[in-house]
């Protein structure tokens, strides 16, 4: 897919380490994370969630392992998956030795409360020992006391100060499979900390606005916080932070990434907010077509516009557009280009028809010729 000079984002120089079968950091697509809201001991309901995230698109899944259930039961949830696990360890160190026995593709663990350089050396022993990877995550809820006293409340510098202390250990110890967080629920600190850990090391980064909130704000604020860092080309892999099911985190985390042009899957709608002018009712016809279309992976864009103002414009940067007419007919676009006319009332089904049958020529089309 080609871009104008505009649109181009330069993307960060970061080593590049392995999430399981992921490939994070370098030239690796930016990755989509989400995390399980199941109790980790419940096998069969975690399973299913991570399902229904997969469906949604998600890369990588984390799950919480506060207990020893936790881990007994992530040896069953890593085999029925099909995406990398990470184990988010907090507090107890001894979870992360059996998370990585169990077959975890990574361990996050948080510096401010993992334990000593002693309980952090088992943890990279243990990495080493099942082909893990390590997250250090670091967040503005949880530094490390002394950080605390030094700067005398979380700040940018105080979130990079601590990732590199643990990262320095980590190398210390020969282990350089890892990336690193510094997540805060306030934008302007998180935004900054990356920018200044960005500036000071090469190590691959996982960025994320803690605590965002729930669907609705918690998607501004990360769309806000995630983009500005993705625009820089800041950031190797993504979570959404929401107080919401677990698929939606995934399908805002894409929708940021789709925005950007940064990577491409399914079905990307424009759609105008409607006025008096519209031919037929927008918005009950763009919700429509979300939920419709949700199962195409094949990346594509339709246009969706009420009335002839912008209507044709759009069309021509579209693969399917529609404008709305008169008389309850309605132009639709391929292309670009005028092709035919649409009764309102079979509308709907006309269009998932028409991107079905696109999706299905882009995916049989020779791999130089389809979308990234």
């Amino acid at each position: 897919m080609s871009y104008r000079p505009y649109q181009q984002i330069l993307r960060r120089k970061s080593r590049q380490i392995r999430v399981g079968k992921v490939l994070v950091g370098g030239d690796a697509p930016v990755s989509v994370q989400t995390m399980t809201n199941t109790p980790t001991e419940d096998a069969a309901a975690t399973i299913a969630q991570i399902r229904r995230a997969e469906l949604a698109g998600v890369d990588i899944v984390r799950v919480s392992c506060p207990d020893e259930a936790s881990t007994a039961a992530l040896a069953e949830i890593v085999r029925e998956v099909n995406v990398p696990v990470v184990a988010d360890i907090h507090f107890h160190y001894r979870r992360a030795l059996e998370a990585a026995e169990a077959g975890a593709a990574c361990l996050r663990i948080n510096p401010g409360n993992i334990g000593s350089k002693e309980r952090v050396k088992e943890v990279v022993k243990a990495a080493c020992d099942h082909g893990c990877s390590i997250r250090i995550g670091v967040n503005a809820g949880s530094l490390e006391r002394h950080l605390l006293e030094k700067y005398g409340e979380p700040n940018p510098e105080a979130l990079v100060e601590s990732a590199l202390w643990h990262a320095a250990h980590l190398q210390e110890l020969d282990f350089h499979e890892f990336k690193i967080s510094v997540k805060a629920s306030d934008v302007f600190l998180a935004v900054a900390a990356y920018q200044q850990l960005a500036e000071a090391c090469d190590h691959p980064l996982h960025i994320g606005i803690t605590e965002a909130g729930g669907k609705r704000t918690g998607t501004v604020k990360s769309s806000i916080g995630l983009g500005s860092l993705l625009w820089a080309g800041i950031g190797d892999t993504l979570r959404v932070s929401l107080s919401a099911e677990p698929e939606e985190e995934v399908h805002v985390g894409w929708d940021i990434l789709k925005s950007l042009g940064i990577r491409h899957r399914g079905v990307k709608i424009i759609s105008c907010p409607s006025c008096a002018r519209q031919g037929f009712n927008v918005i009950k016809t763009v919700e429509a077509l979300e939920e419709r279309l949700a199962h195409i992976e094949t990346p594509l864009t339709l246009s969706i516009i009420g009335c002839v103002v912008n209507g044709p414009g759009e069309a021509l940067m579209t693969d399917i557009g529609v404008t709305g007419g008169g008389n309850g007919r309605h132009m639709v676009y391929h292309a670009g280009r005028t092709d035919h006319t649409v009764q309102g009332e079979r509308m709907v089904d006309h269009i998932v028809e028409l991107v079905e049958k696109k999706a299905a020529e882009i995916a049989a089309a020779p791999a130089s010729q389809a979308a990234e």
